[in-house]
C-alpha cells in the first residue's frame, strides 16, 4: 500500500469513528476493537490504530493496549468549561464589530435562521445542527481574528457531540432554539452588546442544561445599574 494509500485509508477510519462517536451512534462507554472496525469500514488493522490513536489525543477515546479503545464522553465540568468558552468567543466577536458589518451579518443570519425553520420542517436533525453551529462561528468569524476562529473551531467538534447527544430534547426546543437565534440577531443588529452576551449566556445554558458563568460585561451592566 502507498503511503498516499494509506492517508487516505487513515483519513477514511478517522472521520468514519469520530462521526459515529459525534453522532450518538458509538456511545460513551462502548469498547471498540480494532478488528471489528477494520471489518465495518473496510481498511486494514493499521488506518484504524491510526485513527484510533488520533481520537485519544481528541480525548474522544483512551486506548487500553491488548482490550481495545473506550468511548469518552463530555463530563459536567468539560462543558461548563466548554460553554464558559463559547460565550467568551462568540461575545467578543460580535462586540467587535461595526454598525455596516452588523448590518451585513445580522442580514445573512437571516437566512441561516430560514434554512433552521426549513430543517425543523422537514425534521432533519443533521442539518439543524450544522446550521446551528455556523450561525454561531458567524460572530467569531466576523471579527476577523484568525487566533479566535481557529479557537472555535477547534470546538466545533464537542458542540456537535452535546447537540447530537441532546436527541428528543433538541427537536423539542427548535422552535425555542430559533426565536432564541431571531433575539440575538435583533440585539446584534441593535449594537445592543451587553444584552447579546446576557442572551446568548441564557442560550448556551439551557442547550448545556448548566449554569454558565457571568461574562464581565453583564457583571459590569449590573453595577452601573445600581
Amino acid at each position: 500500500m502507498s503511503e498516499t494509500t494509506s492517508a487516505s485509508a487513515s483519513e477514511r477510519a478517522y472521520a468514519s469513528i469520530r462521526d459515529r462517536i459525534l453522532e450518538g451512534e458509538l456511545l460513551p462507554g462502548t469498547m471498540l476493537g480494532e478488528a471489528q472496525l477494520a471489518a465495518e469500514i473496510g481498511v486494514s488493522r493499521t488506518p484504524v490504530r491510526a485513527a484510533l490513536a488520533r481520537l485519544q489525543d481528541e480525548g474522544w477515546i483512551v486506548i487500553y493496549p491488548q482490550r481495545g479503545a473506550l468511548v469518552q464522553g463530555l463530563g459536567e465540568r468539560a462543558l461548563v468549561e466548554l460553554a464558559d468558552a463559547r460565550l467568551v468567543l462568540e461575545s467578543t466577536g460580535a462586540g467587535r464589530l461595526g454598525e455596516d458589518a452588523r448590518e451585513r451579518l445580522a442580514d445573512r443570519l437571516d437566512g441561516s435562521i430560514e434554512a433552521q425553520r426549513a430543517a425543523f420542517a422537514d425534521r432533519d436533525v443533521r442539518r439543524f445542527i450544522e446550521l446551528t453551529i455556523a450561525f454561531h462561528r458567524s460572530f467569531v468569524e466576523a471579527s476577523g481574528n484568525s487566533v479566535l476562529l481557529e479557537l472555535n473551531d477547534r470546538l466545533a467538534d464537542r458542540q456537535r457531540f452535546v447537540l447530537f447527544a441532546s436527541g428528543e430534547r433538541l427537536l423539542a426546543r427548535c422552535e425555542d432554539i430559533i426565536a432564541e437565534h431571531e433575539d440575538l440577531t435583533r440585539r446584534l443588529r441593535t449594537g445592543d452588546v451587553t444584552g447579546f452576551t446576557a442572551t446568548l449566556r441564557l442560550h448556551v445554558s439551557d442547550a448545556y442544561e448548566l449554569p454558565v458563568p457571568e461574562h464581565p460585561l453583564e457583571t459590569l451592566a449590573r453595577d452601573r445599574a445600581r
